[in-house]
């Protein structure tokens, strides 16, 4: 016969508080303010790519107004590109409350265009916050969800060919999708050569869509200077 000890004094396993990977960048944000007051695990490393590590998912956070410099500057391309790198990825965009979206320099449906190539061509999820307490509460939230035990900062390599670089920022730009983008580079070859194509040579391709790509480019000046 087995008698148990109910009386024992034996520690229970405590359970490991949820980690999150800090990018050392954000070290000073308002966000990670916020997370060292939530009961977990805090890393700060210079990640390659992304601002937070959280289960194997890559998140880049990005306030309203950088969100919007980083289309008119061309950045979000090569960073899209970075974080579709990780099989799981987010952007977060925070502070929609204090800046309206559509104020950028560009036609509003441009942008929303471009927001839905992200979401549909891209496969890009966004999650909208209203501020860094938000923000630090969805991050929270998401390293309470059960994941790996480990978590990697390397992330898979995506090799593009120069061709699947261009055509990836050509379905960036407002009704531009995989065939026309196909279309433009096997007419031109390069960016450099589209943006400096002219409004005939565009309509050649694109027909009554070439126009309004080159107005396009003209107003947001995407025009490169030839050597």
């Amino acid at each position: 016969m087995v008698f148990l000890n109910i009386f024992s004094n034996k520690p229970k396993k405590e359970k490991p508080e949820p980690k999150i990977i800090i990018d050392h960048r954000e070290k000073n944000s308002l966000v990670v303010s916020e997370l060292l007051n939530k009961p977990l695990s805090i890393e700060f490393r210079q990640l390659p790519i992304a601002d937070y590590i959280i289960n194997d998912i890559a998140i880049e956070r990005k306030t309203v107004s950088d969100f919007k410099a980083s289309i008119l500057n061309k950045r979000i391309f090569d960073q899209i590109k970075n974080l579709q790198q990780y099989p799981k990825h987010l952007l977060i965009l925070e502070g929609i409350l204090d800046e309206d979206l559509y104020k950028i320099g560009m036609h509003e449906n441009a942008f929303r265009g471009f927001m839905l190539s992200l979401a549909l061509s891209y496969n890009i999820h966004i999650i909208f916050t209203h501020n860094a307490e938000d923000t630090a509460k969805y991050l929270y939230v998401l390293a309470l969800k059960k994941g790996k035990t480990s978590i990697s900062i390397h992330p898979k390599r995506i090799l593009l060919s120069p061709e699947e670089q261009v055509q990836f920022i050509l379905e960036g730009f407002p009704n531009i999708g995989p065939v026309k983008a196909k279309k433009l580079i096997e007419r031109f070859g390069s960016l450099k050569k589209i943006f400096n194509a002219s409004e005939e040579e565009l309509f050649s391709v694109l027909g009554k869509r070439g126009k309004e790509f080159y107005y396009w480019i003209i107003k947001n000046n995407f025009k490169i200077p030839l050597p």
